[in-house]
């Protein structure tokens, strides 16, 4: 058959010095046992040139480059037995090498599959939309701009957004993750991922050369192409084994008084655990991190990666989201905030600011029905104005608003706020008047916090955060992250000066995303960059890619490493440790070379298998409790649904004193119905259906006792809200009884958002993929400014 053809010509051509090993060796054995002992030596010499020749040269190379490594005792030891005429003993080294390098191929062939098949499964062609027609074109002719179809089982070709239909993925050879992930219309794809439902359609938004999976593959064929720094750490070794064992060796020799002895002991410290051990564990390596998302370009990185003691972090996109959301909004005169988010987004439709974007997904989110505005122009810098519903709605900035009239208390109050808390603010004025505002925030990533103290347990002794953001944002960014320092207000080449003061004292890892940490990345021991955008500059730069666009791969980037460079220096020093037992029954005449080499092959099996290890997970590997699929989407969609909520009770706090008594009145029995009707109800459905559930997935005998004392205290300023609420006279609450609501309001909302955040960490720490299916804005109570 020409596959079964194709397959011997293929092993023949990786193991081709293994095979006339073997062939040379048996044809020897065969004449000897014939009685024909000329052809048998001659068969055994022929063999151990075989396998000499090739040393040699790759020892030769390596003096140009001014290495010289351990394979050195290997060429001594077939050249020696070649000088003393033990022909056989010649052989059986020359097996013994060859066998060594086959698995060396093999365990490499096995480590790195996961590396190759994403080359392999590369698309080479896409469906296009043209006019009426299907045309199947190369990859190299999509636009951007063109639709294509995306048809059931296919790999999505380009990166795009859905266009039509909805597309279920299989994101799993990008992201390592199990579960498809569904997009709807307007939602963006990633070139790579294999459509696992209907057809679908998606708008290219790069070509195939700039989006994510070429990416990708770049990286890949880096890390496949980076091969000599795998060996460094085993030359380390060898600096002191090759000495050890040419003075072991010599004084065997002149102790016998015969080369033989010699011979025998170079021959047991042939050093194939050192010239095998190192790479294979580290390519294992490789290969397990890739299983994980996670591209590190070559074994170089992995290994300096697993001595890193200070890590450096961008913030904007890496810490935090990188876009902003509409944290809350501040209502300043009659109109409601939902009306005030529907009139503010229905206008910024047509703008091409980076935070239109925000509050139009804000209002799509809450379910507002936008409408297209006319008569619309924008001012770069200032704002946007336009008619919406008849209403003139102009939005931008309080200084283009407000150039020449009076503000409210209200407004003076709000705008100080501001200057304390930080974050970025769109002003809304509705037929003259300043209805509102919008307060934006770039969020802290959910899983940064858990991250971080991730990097502290595995052995980090330092996380920095670097930013150029102003320092009174930085550092409310960094109280709420557990960071150690804090650089703020950096350009581009101080964070480069940084990075390379701290490598001066330890080995130091940058993180960051965006083109200007490039030189931040490079400038660093070992550069990480988040995402796999194809083209981006600091993807180019760094030695580690995290796929998933996830902080959280970065502390399993380094445990691998950790690992990986562990299991590296166990099986060496087992391999060696062997060795030099062997060479001390070989000084003293107990181990013939024949025997020493046949024993030597079983030494080198032990130290690869060891160094396999390292494809494992150790006790990352271990089954670890997951949350029930279902549980966790229907968690995520209660978060989604009370955070808009929960901020209106801050912003009900900030504003009630500016109200009449009525709207008051209204007010608290809006919240007051929210309270008792929504919030108390879902939290000790909580206590009595969710927390047994998920204290079965926990250790201890209460592992949830600390939030079900927050929910108790929910449940008390609940009361204590309903208790004002019931007491207030007909006319409405006086300036005493607003100072008590104000107290309880902001009270709920902080117990309430870090409720949020706790149960955050919780499913974090139960279901690795709570974040692919949506985030909340709320960690740690904490939602930062804009980087």
């Amino acid at each position: 058959m020409p596959g079964d053809d194709g397959i011997v010509s293929e092993f023949a051509k990786r193991y081709w010095l293994l095979i006339l090993s073997v062939v040379g060796l048996i044809a020897g054995l065969g004449a000897w046992a014939a009685g024909n002992d000329s052809v048998a030596d001659a068969a055994w010499a022929a063999t151990t040139v075989l396998t000499l020749v090739p040393v040699t040269i790759d020892i030769l190379r390596q003096l140009i480059r001014r290495r010289a490594g351990v394979d050195v005792i290997a060429l001594l030891a077939m050249g020696g037995a070649l000088a003393l005429g033990e022909y056989l003993t010649g052989a059986v080294i020359a097996l013994m090498v060859a066998t060594g390098i086959a698995l060396e191929e093999y365990a490499e062939a096995r480590a790195s599959r996961e590396l190759s098949s994403l080359l392999r499964r590369a698309p080479r062609t896409a469906v296009r939309v043209d006019g009426d027609t299907l045309t199947t074109v190369p990859i190299e002719e999509v636009q951007a701009g063109d639709i294509l179809v995306v048809r059931d089982s296919d790999v999505v070709p380009v990166d795009g957004i859905v266009a039509e239909g909805v597309a279920v993925l299989d994101e799993s050879a990008l992201t390592g993750e199990s579960r498809l992930v569904e997009r709807g219309m307007g939602e963006r794809v990633a070139s790579g991922v294999v459509n696992a439902g209907s057809p679908f359609h998606i708008r290219a938004t790069a070509t195939a050369e700039a989006s994510t999976y070429a990416g990708i593959i770049r990286l890949v064929r880096s890390a496949q192409e980076s091969k000599a720094p795998l060996v460094r750490l085993a030359d380390r070794y060898a600096m002191y084994f090759l000495p050890l064992t040419l003075v072991v060796a010599g004084g065997a020799w002149l102790f016998a008084g015969t080369p033989e002895r010699a011979l025998a002991v170079v021959v047991v410290a042939t050093p194939c655990p050192l010239l095998l051990a190192a790479p294979i564990a580290i390519v294992s390596g490789v290969s397990r991190s890739a299983r994980r998302g996670i591209v590190v370009k070559g074994g170089g990185a992995i290994e300096v990666l697993a001595r890193a003691r200070a890590v450096y972090m961008d913030k904007t996109g890496t810490l935090t989201a990188g876009a902003p959301v509409v944290d809350r909004v501040a209502v300043f005169g009659a109109a409601s905030e939902p009306e005030i988010l529907r009139l503010a987004a229905s206008l910024d439709q047509l703008s091409s600011h980076v935070m239109a974007a925000s509050l139009v997904r804000a209002a799509r989110d809450q379910g507002l029905a936008l409408v297209i505005p006319t008569g619309v122009s924008e001012r770069p810098g200032a704002g946007i104005e336009g008619t919406v519903d008849g209403r003139r709605v102009r939005l931008g900035k309080f200084a283009w608003l407000n150039a020449e009239g009076e503000v409210s208390d209200a407004v003076r109050r709000f705008r100080r706020g501001i200057l304390r808390e930080g974050g970025s603010t769109v002003f809304v004025e509705v037929d003259g008047d300043l209805a509102g505002a919008f307060v934006l925030q770039d969020p802290i990533r959910p899983e940064a916090p858990r991250a971080i103290r991730a990097l502290k347990r595995a052995g980090i002794d330092e996380v920095v955060m670097v930013t150029g953001d102003h320092p009174t944002i930085a550092d409310a960014v960094g109280a709420a992250l557990g960071v150690d320092h804090v650089l703020a207000g950096l350009t581009p080449e101080e964070k480069v000066d940084a990075v390379g003061r701290s490598k001066q004292r330890r080995v130091t890892v940058m993180v960051g995303d965006g083109i200007n940490d490039a030189p931040a990345l490079a400038a660093a021991d070992v550069g990480v960059a988040m995402g796999a955008r194809g083209a981006t500059s600091s993807s180019e730069a760094a030695d580690v890619v995290l796929m998933v666009d996830r902080l959280d791969r970065l502390p399993v980037a380094l445990t691998i490493a950790q690992r990986t460079r562990a299991i590296a220096v166990e099986s060496m020093v087992v391999g060696m440790s062997l060795s030099v037992v062997a060479m001390g029954f070989a000084a003293f005449g107990y181990l013939p070379p024949v025997a020493g080499a046949i024993l030597q092959e079983g030494i080198d099996v032990v130290a690869i298998l060891s160094a396999l290890r390292a494809l494992g997970g150790g006790r990352d590997g271990r089954i670890q409790a997951r949350m029930p699929a279902d549980l966790a989407e229907e968690l995520r969609r209660e978060h989604l649904r009370f955070i808009p909520a929960l901020e209106q009770l801050r912003s009900l706090a900030d504003r009630i004193e500016d109200m009449s008594a009525g709207e008051a009145s209204a007010a608290m029995q809006s919240v007051n119905e929210f309270l008792t009707g929504d919030v108390v109800p879902h939290e000790r459905e909580d206590e009595r259906v969710l927390y047994p559930r998920l204290a079965v997935l926990l250790k201890g005998d209460e592992p949830l006792a600390a939030m079900s004392r927050t929910h108790q205290e929910i449940f008390h300023l609940a009361r204590q809200f309903q208790s004002l609420h019931e007491e207030l006279p007909s006319t409405g609450p006086d300036r005493e009884d607003l100072a008590d609501v104000r107290r309880v309001l902001y009270a709920l909302h902080a117990v309430l958002r870090l409720n949020v955040a706790q149960e955050e960490e919780l499913f974090l720490s139960l279901d690795d993929e709570y974040l692919t299916r949506g985030r909340s804005p709320v960690v740690e109570g904490v939602a930062p400014g804009p980087g």
